[in-house]
């Protein structure tokens, strides 16, 4: 079993969840209480986490994560949290019960509402050390949320606002591939392609943070050569281990920052919480690679071309169109259009894709007019 020590901790290996008992004696976690969702309950995982506890009685369940968490979710959690005096939380499941479970972490040792904390309300400088202690454990592979320093969480006002800080950081990942060898077909691809994103738009982000651009170029390898095997034979363990690397990593290099995929993908998502995060992600990426194969920064770090050697072709200008195939080889949906998105939306969300924290970090700072055009291009 390696442990990996980069943002936080990382427990990585095949029956790694064996260790979660020593994991909340060393942060103190007497009382947890879980925070999942129906799915992952029902196909008998949090089952096989409780096995893992000494004291059960102590343990409590909060399984009404929803696909893309919101904040009457948040209230609810919080208030489990508060009532069962619990003093540590664990979040098992995908990115959203893990981004639900840091909003109850800083909502339960801070004052005020959810928008409080949000980066574009200035919510960076009002979470402190006091956030409650988390412990994660993924079970798909896809958002790294584990080993992320944000949450994405959709407010009463219908903005899906992002939640950044070093404190919501959980204090130790348990990664262990065997979580996910049941996880349907359809979600390891979308989820699967969340990570692929993250390790493209990372190295592509004009910030200065090179261990994380060769974090994001190793993820992307080993995404890329898995994601099929993985999706179409489940049980392919190496396939499996080499996916989950991915999305660890995918999150571990995106401290440098993303870009205008996920800009749109957080502004369609808050519109219709049933869009897949994702399986956006995957429609965004092959137009915003060619909006930014442009930008001189690009063509001095010949990016696309490092790109072009790491997922296998020969060269820049076949990048965008590679990922294309791979959507479609994958049985991703064909486009936006595909997923029920409607032009009658981009007012909007080009309005949020504006506002959202990814916005700055994307190599071409997009207008107005290009957010139009990468949302035709991707119909």
């Amino acid at each position: 079993m390696a442990l990996i020590n980069y943002i936080t901790q990382v427990q990585f290996d095949f029956g790694a969840i064996a260790c979660l008992q020593a994991e909340c004696e060393r942060f103190g976690i007497k009382r947890p209480l879980i925070v999942t969702d129906a799915g992952v309950r029902a196909a008998g995982l949090i089952d096989r986490v409780l096995a893992q506890l000494k004291n059960k009685d102590d343990v409590g369940v909060y399984d009404q994560t929803p696909p893309n968490p919101h904040e009457a979710a948040v209230r609810d959690a919080l208030e489990m949290y508060r009532s069962g005096k619990f003093d540590g939380l664990i979040a098992v499941g995908g990115g959203s019960a893990m981004d639900l479970a840091k909003a109850v972490a800083v909502m339960a040792t801070h004052p005020g509402t959810l928008k409080t904390f949000a980066v574009v309300e200035g919510g960076v400088a009002r979470i402190t050390s006091a956030t409650a202690p988390l412990i994660a454990i993924p079970t798909t592979a896809g958002t790294g949320s584990e080993v992320g320093r944000g949450a994405m969480l959709i407010l009463d006002d219908g903005r899906k606002v992002g939640i950044l800080s070093p404190f919501i950081v959980p204090k130790v990942a348990i990664c262990d591939p065997e979580l996910t060898l049941d996880l349907p077909a359809m979600l390891t691809a979308a989820t699967g392609m969340d990570a692929i994103t993250h390790c493209f738009e990372t190295f592509m982000s004009p910030a200065l943070n090179f261990p994380a651009e060769g974090i994001a170029l190793d993820g992307l390898w080993r995404g890329w050569a898995h994601i099929e095997r993985a999706t179409q034979t489940p049980h392919d363990r190496e396939a499996r281990f080499h996916m989950m690397s991915a999305s660890t990593q995918g999150a571990m290099a995106f401290q440098k920052g993303l870009g205008a995929v996920h800009s749109l993908s957080h502004a369609l998502g808050g519109m219709n919480p049933r869009l897949h995060h994702g399986t956006l992600n995957a429609m965004f990426l092959p137009a915003v690679i060619t909006f930014n194969q442009s930008v001189e920064s690009m063509q001095k770090a010949k990016k696309l071309e490092r790109l072009a050697h790491t997922i296998g072709v020969s060269q820049a200008s076949e990048v965008a169109p590679a990922v294309k195939a791979l959507n479609q080889r994958l049985g991703l949906p064909s486009g936006l259009a595909a997923m029920g998105v409607t032009e009658d939306m981009f007012p909007k969300a080009i309005e949020s894709a504006m506002l959202d924290h990814c916005h700055l970090t994307n190599p071409r700072i997009a207008t107005a007019e290009d957010y139009a055009m990468l949302l035709r291009q991707s119909m």
